[in-house]
């Protein structure tokens, strides 16, 4: 990287950096540093009177010098505390420069620090530690965000959400809060993982790359295989390959993993996202209801101390058990239209012509109808925890039909706070049966269906030796974690969120300017300038751009050789010719 493209900042902080190393202080030193305490730990067991001894690290996050002595603040991997820095202290003998040079003037806010001190309380009553060794374990050349108030007003917050999710790393270091949420989101798959395996069941891991996109109904990711000189599917589901798993004869698996679906990005919706599936033999989706009960109630209690969260402004409580709904009951309840038994066009003619819906198309079938007018006039209503359940057959193509009535099947969503937050089954494990939903998804996608699912044979070869009676689900843990840590984005709970391209200045290339030229360390000196683009020099008068360029040069002290006046204004000429 040129020296012209960094800031002011940026250009000290690397001068300071190779000042340290002319002092003989390696900026990135390889070696162990021993930490035994860290700075919420050293607050709660501190005791008054007793000098005990600790060694820490983390990043420098504030300091004020005041002549021989000075306060700073460090940041360690669970919190903050306050170091007391005197000079004699670090520097007992006569060289007095890690203290006059390199702690007051060569280290950096958001430098990485090692501090070995003892603990003590100052006279304003604040745990601190008194420093007596100082040691550079990592150098920040690049500015931390760090807010600075001034008459009650706050500068530099680092607090746009497009920036904050690019730069994770920044947002975790600099804005508080925003760890405490992903150590939220470890307990929601810690406390979840420990519930299945004390149940019994085992955790597996199926392929990412699949040669059917199977096991929902989504638009997949396409990629291609070159040893095998094939296309190939970033999975939607993990379903049908632990559906075989029960073929083989598990008692129960589950997988918590990345599926990729290539749709819309919204605060719900992200293109990868994660999510659990769990199928166990001899069960039913009655049985998975309760199940899923206990397992959010527990949960929630893991988190946030009771099966209680409050998100927005609404309290949500996962206290079992919930309410159980079945979706065209839903649907009567909220629109007054009763569906059941009723035709693809009996349906589409109430969803056009009687409740107005302009998002009909004519591709849809019987199933997508009914799942459009749930969505619209049903799926927000239900904020606290609601089974919606027996969804017509069209709807359901992995799901067993219903045990007492027809057209319905054996499933469930679980909605929360307007959306859904797990989809479950009694598992469909007649091998003629599916193989007939298959064909009908196929006539939808020859209709146009983009998200119809395709036919697996090779699941129809594991259902046709046999499975089980079997109930699955299938939990969006990012959903999952919004609901427990009360946050409304799904961003703000995924550390690294898909993101559309970062956007950039636009630039003439070196081999642009080299056209008209310019030679390469000029380019950067214009840029620096502000002529980011050959074009922004045509109305440029020759000496004034010379006179622009040369305090730049003078100011960096780059010593380039300046240009005549002749050159400059055989570039200003040439950049006029080009347009």
């Amino acid at each position: 990287m040129n020296v012209l493209e960094l800031s002011e900042q940026e250009i000290v902080r690397r001068q300071s950096l190779q000042e340290l190393r002319k002092l003989g202080i390696e900026p990135y030193p390889a070696a162990e540093f021993p930490v035994n305490a860290y700075s919420i730990d050293i607050k709660s067991e501190f005791v008054e009177g007793e000098q005990r001894e600790v060694t820490i690290a983390g990043r420098l996050m504030s300091r004020r010098v005041m002549g021989k002595a000075s306060f700073a603040e460090i940041q360690d991997s669970r919190g903050r505390i306050q170091v007391y820095v005197t000079r004699d202290d670090i520097c007992p003998g006569d060289d007095k420069e890690l203290y006059n040079t390199v702690f007051k003037k060569l280290l950096d806010i958001g430098d990485f620090v090692g501090i070995k001190g003892f603990v003590f309380k100052t006279q304003m009553g604040e745990i601190s530690i008194h420093a007596q060794q100082i040691t550079l374990l990592s150098k920040s050349i690049k500015p931390l965000p760090i807010v600075k108030y001034k008459d009650g007003v706050a500068y530099d917050k680092f607090d746009d959400p497009e920036q904050r999710y690019r730069q994770r790393y920044v947002d975790l270091a600099v804005n508080e809060g925003i760890k405490e949420t992903f150590e939220k989101r470890a307990t929601v798959l810690r406390t979840m993982r420990r519930f299945f395996d004390e149940a019994g069941y085992t955790e597996v891991e199926t392929p990412t790359l699949q040669s059917i996109p199977g096991g929902a109904s989504a638009r997949p990711f396409v990629t291609h295989y070159n040893a095998l000189n094939v296309d190939m599917y970033m999975r939607i589901a993990t379903e049908l390959y632990l559906k075989r798993l029960i073929v083989g004869g598990f008692e129960g698996v589950y997988e918590i993993g990345k599926n990729f679906r290539n749709e819309g990005m919204d605060r719900f919706h992200n293109p990868e996202f994660t999510c659990m599936e769990l199928y166990v033999q001899y069960k039913d989706y009655n049985w998975m209801m309760s199940f899923t009960e206990r397992l959010l109630e527990q949960i929630c209690t893991a988190v946030n101390g009771s099966p209680e969260v409050q998100v927005g402004e609404t309290i949500i409580s996962f206290k079992a058990p919930f309410r159980r709904l079945p979706i065209l009951e839903a649907i009567k309840e909220k629109t007054g239209f009763d569906l059941y038994g009723k035709s693809e066009e009996e349906i589409r003619n109430i969803a056009v012509n009687e409740l107005k819906m302009v998002t009909i198309d004519q591709s849809f079938g019987k199933g997508k109808l009914i799942d459009e007018i749930f969505g619209e006039f049903c799926e927000e209503t239900f904020v606290q925890p609601t089974f919606i359940t027996d969804y017509p057959v069209e709807m359901s193509p992995l799901t067993k039909k219903h045990r007492s009535m027809p057209g319905l099947t054996e499933r469930f969503e679980l909605m929360v706070n307007g959306k859904e937050l797990a989809n479950a089954y009694s598992e469909l494990n007649d091998p003629i049966d599916q193989e007939e939903r298959f064909i009908e998804q196929m006539r939808l996608a020859d209709n146009g269906d983009d998200e119809a699912m395709i036919i697996d044979q090779d699941f129809l070869r594991a259902l046709q030796y046999g499975m089980p009676p079997t109930s699955g689900i299938g939990i969006g843990i990012d959903r999952l974690v919004m609901l427990m840590t009360g946050k409304e984005y799904i961003q703000e709970v995924m550390l690294f969120p898909q993101m559309k391209p970062e956007s950039k200045i636009p630039q003439s290339s070196i081999k642009e300017w080299a056209e008209i030229g310019v030679p390469e360390n000029w380019v950067y000196v214009l840029r620096k300038a502000g002529f980011n683009l050959i074009q922004n020099i045509k109305d440029e008068k020759a000496q004034g751009l010379q006179q622009k360029l040369g305090e730049i040069n003078k100011k960096y002290k780059l010593e380039y050789e300046k240009p005549s006046l002749d050159t400059i204004q055989k570039w200003i000429e040439t950049a006029v010719s080009r347009n």
